[in-house]
Parts: C-alpha cells; sequence; structure tokens
C-alpha cells in the first residue's frame, strides 16, 4: 500500500470543508484524494498512479473536474478564510516547465514562456504574518514580478504593510498601495539617489516567510516542476498544495 499523506484527524476536517464546496461523500473519495496528492507529492505520471487508489483515469477526471469548476480554488479559500494582514509579504518564483507540459490543445490558456531557465512559469505569491499563502497568480516564467504586483496586491482586502525585495522597487506601486491606506517597504535599487530613509530593516528580516514558503509549496514535485499542460490545472495543483499547507492551521 503506498504511503498516504491524510491523517483521520485531517481527513476529517477537509471532508467537511468539500461538502461545503459542493463535492459529497462518495464510497471512493477519500482514496480519490489520496490518489491526487500522490501525484501532487511525485510529481509522477497520471498513469503511473498506483491502482492501490482506484484507477488512475477516474482520478484525473476528477482532478480535471474540479480544477475546470473551480473546486480547489474554493477548497483553498474556505481553508485560508482568517489569514493574518498585519503584514503582507509579496515575491515571484520561476518553475521549469517539463517537455511533457508542451501541446496543449490551441486556444487554451498555458501560462508557459520564455525565460533564461527555458520553458518556464512564474508564481507570483502572497503571504500573510505568519507566512501562510493567501494569494497567488500564474504567469509565464518570462514576466517579471513588479508587473503583476498591483494585480496581486488587489486581490488581498484588508492590506495594511506590504514588505517586497527591489525587484518590486516602483514610484507607481508605492503610490498605489499608499492611496489604498497602506504601507511599503521595498528597499529602492542601489542606483536610487532617493535612498532607503523610511525603510523598517527589521521588518524587512522577516522577508525569508515568503521564501520559505516557496521552499515548503516546492516540495510537492507536481509544483517544483510544471508538468499539466494547461494553465488552469496547474492553479489547481498549486491550489491543493496550498490547501496542504493550511489544513493543520
Amino acid at each position: 500500500m503506498p504511503r498516504l499523506q491524510l491523517k483521520d484527524e485531517l481527513w476529517s476536517r477537509l471532508k467537511m470543508i468539500f461538502f461545503v464546496c459542493g463535492i459529497y461523500q462518495t464510497r471512493n473519495l477519500r482514496m480519490t484524494i489520496e490518489g491526487i496528492l500522490y501525484k501532487l507529492r511525485t510529481g509522477c505520471p497520471w498513469r503511473d498512479v498506483p491502482s492501490a487508489f482506484g484507477q488512475w483515469n477516474s482520478i484525473f477526471k476528477c482532478f480535471n473536474r474540479w480544477s475546470l469548476h473551480g473546486k480547489l480554488k474554493e477548497i483553498f479559500y474556505a481553508l485560508a478564510k482568517d489569514p493574518d494582514h498585519e503584514w503582507t509579504f509579496i515575491d515571484g518564483s520561476i518553475v521549469k516547465a517539463h517537455q511533457h507540459s508542451s501541446g496543449a490543445v490551441r486556444g487554451n490558456e498555458t501560462a508557459i514562456g520564455k525565460s533564461v531557465a527555458g520553458n518556464s512559469t512564474k508564481i507570483h505569491i502572497a503571504v500573510d504574518a505568519m507566512g501562510l499563502p493567501i494569494q497567488f497568480i500564474i504567469t509565464g516564467g518570462e514576466v517579471h514580478d513588479s508587473k503583476m504586483a498591483q494585480n496581486l496586491i488587489d486581490k488581498i482586502p484588508d492590506l495594511k504593510i506590504l514588505i517586497a525585495d527591489r525587484g518590486y522597487d516602483s514610484e507607481f506601486l508605492r503610490d498605489n498601495i499608499e492611496n489604498m491606506g497602506a504601507n511599503s517597504h521595498i528597499p529602492r535599487k542601489k542606483n536610487s539617489k532617493i535612498g532607503n530613509e523610511k525603510m523598517d530593516w527589521c521588518l524587512y528580516k522577516y522577508r525569508h516567510l515568503v521564501e520559505n514558503i516557496f521552499a515548503r509549496l516546492k516540495h510537492f514535485r507536481s509544483i517544483a516542476t510544471r508538468y499539466e499542460k494547461l494553465k488552469r490545472n496547474y492553479e489547481g495543483m498549486l491550489y491543493l498544495a496550498c490547501a496542504i499547507v493550511w489544513l493543520p492551521m
């Protein structure tokens, strides 16, 4: 029997959230979830998901359907309903796209682009003061962090203090954050003539929390390497990984 991801206590909580999100208890639901988590954890092809979890095609169809209808997104937000918005940290990280992620049917959004790493995807993520993920955006790997910063913080309703690295140094972004009634602590670039007099360097040291969440999420091999052809399916994997991070909270 392959190793399982969910203890009984965690499954009991997750099962209720599935019910709230419109996914009802069936005879094989738990093993179907475990099969998806096995794929998430190991990054194996769907056909190689062990038969102990059920028919691989049935497991894939469930995952694909839940991604299509936004069920995995709902599950994540149901778990992340009470984040600590005292501080918000944002950053981006590139994920290399495996050759098997190519070949999507024309017209479907893939979010795979060309960067110095070749075919790649970028995860733009925001975490709360506890280092837990609260929002993310998926783009091609060539998209600069600062270009998606505004879209990312627009998803955060109670922004108070934003901390980011100097890759987000932009007067436009700073002004927008101030207009939202929040403060920003973003170092200016080394060639800046304005300086960093207003920077809270002590608070900036906690920026490792957003780096930590990338390290945590990339323990899941289906996140560390992009195997999914469609953007929505890779997003589904990421929503599920973020939900697993929130589940014990």
